[in-house]
This record gives C-alpha cells, sequence and structure tokens, in this order.
C-alpha cells in the first residue's frame, strides 16, 4: 500500500451518523486542525471524495481578475496580458478602460485573441465599457493528455500537409496549413493553464494524475516542442506562397521521406511519455541518431541542381523537417528525465 493510501474502519456513533478517522501525519501535512471545515462529495455509486476547504479555496482563488489598460496600450500588450491572466488560471476576466473607453482596435484584438487563443473562453459582455471573459471548459473534462494528443495530430497533420501543398503547388493548402496554427497554439495555451493550476495546488496536481510538480514541468517543455513543430509546418507553407510553384520530384520524394522519418520518431517519443517508458524514451533518441543519413541524400540531390532559389528551397525545407526530428529527441530526452528514478533500485 502506497503512503497515499490508508484502510480504515467505519465507526457508527450516535443515532444516525457513522465516522472514520483521518491518518494525523496526513493531517500535519495539509496544515489541518481540529474544528477545520471539510466537504465531502459522492462520485457514482463506489467512491467519496474528501477536500480540506482551504484547499478548495486555493483551488478557486483565481476567480476573478480585472484589468485595466489605457488609450495608449497597444493591442499586443494587451493580449500578453490577457494570456497570462488565462495561464494563471482565472475563471472570469473582466478588461476595463482606464478613464476612458476601448478603442475599436483594442476590442477586436481582445475579441480575436479569445476565439483564437484561449480555450473554453467566451464573451459574455462586449461593449466600449469593458469586455468580460468567461473561462467555461471543465479543467477535469479535457485532461493534459488528451489535449497533448489532439495537439500532436493537429502538428503531424500540419505539417503532412504542408508538404503535400508544396507538391501540388496547391496555394489554398498552404493558407489551411498556416490558419490550423491557431488551433495549435490554443491547445497549448490550454495545456500551460492546466500545468500552472496543477503546480499551484497540490490537490488538483493529484486529479490530473501527475506524481510531483517536476512532471509539470517536463510537460510544458514537451509541449513547447509540438508548438515549434507547427512552426515549422507553417514555415514551409509560407514557402509555397511566397515561390508559388513546387520543387522537382526527386527531391520532394526524399524530403517526404525525411518527414516519414522525423515524425516516426515523434511518434516513438511521445508514447514514451504517454506510457512513461523509460526504455522508449532511449530507443527513440537512438533513432534520431539516423537523422544525419536522411539529410546526407538530400544534400547529395542539391548538388546536381542548377537553379540556385530551388536548391535554396530545398535546403530549407529540410532544414525544418530536421529540426522536428531534432525536437523528438528532446522530447524522448524530457521523457528520460521525468522516469529514471524508476529504475533506481529500493532499499530494502
Amino acid at each position: 500500500m502506497s503512503e497515499r493510501e490508508e484502510t480504515r474502519r467505519i465507526q457508527f456513533t450516535g443515532k444516525s451518523s457513522y465516522i472514520v478517522s483521518l491518518p494525523k501525519q496526513w493531517i500535519m501535512e495539509l496544515g489541518l486542525k481540529q474544528g477545520d471545515q471539510i466537504t465531502i462529495t459522492r462520485e457514482g455509486r463506489s467512491a467519496l471524495k474528501i477536500i480540506p476547504s482551504k484547499e478548495q479555496t486555493k483551488a478557486t482563488s483565481g476567480e476573478e481578475a480585472v484589468l485595466e489598460i489605457t488609450r495608449e496600450d497597444n493591442n499586443a500588450a494587451i493580449v500578453r496580458k490577457l494570456v497570462s491572466l488565462y495561464f494563471l488560471g482565472y475563471k472570469t476576466i473582466q478588461i476595463k478602460p482606464k478613464g476612458d473607453r476601448l478603442q475599436p482596435g483594442q476590442r477586436t484584438a481582445i475579441k480575436s485573441a479569445v476565439k483564437g487563443m484561449l480555450m473554453g473562453a467566451e464573451i459574455i459582455s462586449d461593449s466600449v465599457d469593458g469586455i468580460t471573459i468567461q473561462v467555461l471548459v471543465n479543467l477535469l473534462e479535457l485532461t493534459v493528455d488528451g489535449a497533448f494528443k489532439r495537439m500532436l495530430h493537429l502538428a503531424k497533420s500540419m505539417l503532412k500537409d504542408a508538404l503535400l501543398a508544396v507538391k501540388e503547388a496547391n496555394l489554398e493548402l498552404a493558407k489551411e496549413v498556416i490558419d490550423s496554427d491557431d488551433e495549435v497554439d490554443r491547445f497549448g495555451f490550454y495545456i500551460i493553464r492546466q500545468l500552472k493550476i496543477a503546480i499551484q495546488n497540490e490537490y488538483m496536481l493529484r486529479e490530473m494524475g501527475f506524481a510531483n510538480a517536476r512532471q509539470c514541468l517536463g510537460y510544458r517543455l514537451i509541449v513547447k516542442n509540438i508548438e515549434r513543430t507547427g512552426d515549422h509546418a507553417v514555415l514551409i507553407a509560407k514557402d509555397l506562397l511566397e515561390f508559388k510553384k513546387s520543387v522537382r520530384e526527386d527531391a520532394m520524394e526524399k524530403i517526404e521521406d525525411l518527414n516519414d522519418f522525423a515524425t516516426s520518431v515523434l511518434d516513438q517519443a511521445c508514447l514514451a511519455l504517454f506510457k512513461e517508458d523509460f526504455a522508449q524514451a532511449e530507443k527513440a533518441i537512438e533513432k534520431a541518431s539516423e537523422l544525419s543519413k536522411y539529410e546526407k541524400r538530400i544534400i547529395e540531390s542539391v548538388k546536381a541542381i542548377k537553379d540556385e532559389e530551388e536548391a535554396y528551397r530545398i535546403r530549407r525545407m529540410t532544414e525544418n523537417i530536421a529540426r522536428i526530428a531534432e525536437y523528438a529527441s528532446d522530447i524522448a530526452e524530457i521523457v528520460l528525465n521525468m522516469n529514471v528514478e524508476k529504475l533506481l533500485r529500493k532499499r530494502p
């Protein structure tokens, strides 16, 4: 039985009540004392949840924030402040003008940020006198793992579509890839919000499935690598929009092979994350070391291309995809760090 589990007998007292004692060590660690209130919640037909009221207060302390802005505040700065408040876990964010009214450009920037960047956020009040934003999503309905898997799928799809757009010289598909980056960022911001809430509250940390705050840091670094994967897909799409034509077929085939390799390493590293598997992470790192073999094939083919512009585009696409294999290796390294303690021999 772990340190987080205790077996206690239910006792009968009075005429209609049952009582159960709690371990003294738990009470001391939580900073509770005689007379403190707790909340008992029935979950389904087979579980009870006991939450100290002060823990509930901490978990919901970020209920409402008021952000005052002036006429001189630029749109980018306002959006950065809004995102920061979202990260901190506030459920309601009021944006009010300081001594004036919200400017049209400021209102547009705020509404665009809410719609395009903040998952679960809705504008419930909008006027020149202020905007009220409410975060409606339940943090435990969409788990960190669930959000991360959707984010990963989106980033990989963007990469595949970006290469297809270049292959077919499909400008509309390239634009769709660029637009999809906002969705990847939305999942990333949502995960960061969850992680910050988990770090600040031990109860939420356990509810989200983390053993300790260090795991949250590891996840934060991994999420950043997936965001960058989407960014490189955008760069490939923008290349097509800039030059408006494909590249030679033989080079494109080698680039697609490199992409298959990079995404396979990424899949292996992320599988190690989900399984908390140290050995799987090591395999991903070993596989990533084969990257140079794929790069050399493309470099050799570029030497025979006389069109300098096309050669430059091929090298740039190669660099973008190679970065993804490197990010996958970084993810695997983080998974190693998150799970290395499992290899330690336990003392008898």
